[in-house]
């Protein structure tokens, strides 16, 4: 199959590419600068996931950050992730300081089995760069028919609540519950107030963040991302998100015997490179758990799914399914700068190499 990264423009500057597109092109790009194809493969398929659901912070934007960290000599591009079994209901993966996706992705099948046969199961990945959205992940879960939960801490960029100084990962946690038909219920939030990739995407096309995302670094308020990321994020909900962001990095952290963010940030030194920790994800299986009555708990909770969106609620994830199905038809659109950009990744090196 010919590959194919070219797209259309618009007035408007900006470009056209079809999902297999966006998916080729990350492909070359991660291949081109040294990932080995099991790794490309798996972090393609996730950056192509975040721009088809209109996840602009988690597509191909993300392609810059792997690169950088690739470049930097952090990750180690071909490592064969290092499956053990230390308990029925347990299965560890050591990433070996790679991405953690294609560890996942080996363990995943595990996870399901030992969740069939137990009722839950615990998936821990150690040893991890992770920069992508946990909604896949859970996702993935939720395709097996079970209910899925995955956390992961960060570098240390954001302040606990009534602190000034960062200690916190965004520190994302991620729900998943299976549901007839394609679209299960997700949620995907980091404890911070949003994602450390938007206040990077205003920085970049020179726009203000909402107030109460961040401080300086002197502890004020303030709406310049630049000072923002110089400075420390917030959490959500102010005392209640501190308490899920604690609790997160000591699942994903010590329970695991991995790293917390303030950890992750020391051994990064600056480097700018993505976060090295681990990842916890958990799945639950309502036919183990649910006490015989596997289809009147699954109506039960399509009920109570309905009464939700039946009075005009939005879903969580309902924004990301739409958007899914309209890239599947219409393709997605990003800016030309972000794509020539991104077209470009490693160039400079190959040239200098010829």
């Amino acid at each position: 199959m010919q590959r194919s990264t070219g797209g259309n423009v618009n007035n408007n500057d900006m470009v056209n590419l079809s999902i297999d597109q966006v998916y080729d092109l990350s492909v070359d790009v991660l291949s081109r600068n040294g990932f080995s194809a099991p790794h490309a493969a798996v972090i393609a398929k996730a950056i192509t996931a975040g721009q088809r659901d209109d996840c602009q912070s988690h597509g191909m934007y993300r392609l810059i950050a792997c690169v950088q960290t690739m470049q930097a000599g952090l990750v180690d591009p071909a490592a064969v992730p290092a499956l053990t079994h230390p308990a029925p209901a347990v299965v560890q993966v050591d990433a070996g300081r790679a991405y953690s996706l294609l560890a996942f992705e080996e363990g995943l099948p595990h996870l399901a089995e030992k969740a069939r046969r137990n009722g839950v199961a615990v998936l821990a990945i150690n040893n991890c760069f992770h920069f992508s959205a946990l909604w896949p992940e859970v996702e993935a879960i939720a395709s097996h028919g079970l209910a899925g939960m995955a956390m992961t801490i960060s570098h240390s960029w954001v302040a606990p609540a009534g602190g000034t100084r960062p200690v916190f990962g965004t520190n994302p946690f991620a729900f998943a519950w299976p549901r007839p038909g394609d679209s299960p219920y997700v949620f995907d939030f980091a404890t911070s107030m949003v994602a450390r990739g938007e206040i990077e995407l205003h920085r970049r096309t020179g726009r203000s963040i909402p107030e109460g995302w961040a401080i300086d670094r002197d502890g004020q308020p303030t709406t310049d991302p630049a000072a923002a990321l110089d400075g420390a994020m917030l959490t959500f909900g102010s005392y209640k998100g501190s308490a899920l962001s604690t609790m997160i990095e000591l699942l994903a952290g010590p329970l695991i015997g991995d790293w917390t963010s303030l950890q992750s940030q020391a051994f990064d030194a600056g480097a700018g490179g993505t976060p090295l920790h681990g990842e916890l994800v958990i799945a639950l299986d309502p036919a183990i758990l649910g006490r015989g009555q596997l289809a009147a708990n699954m109506n039960g909770a399509e009920a109570m799914l309905d009464a939700i969106s039946g009075q005009g609620a939005r879903l969580p994830s309902e924004r990301r399914f739409k958007a899914r199905a309209r890239s599947q038809q219409e393709g997605v659109w990003v800016s030309r700068k972000l794509y020539e950009e991104v077209k470009n990744l490693g160039m400079e090196c190959q040239k200098e190499l010829k």
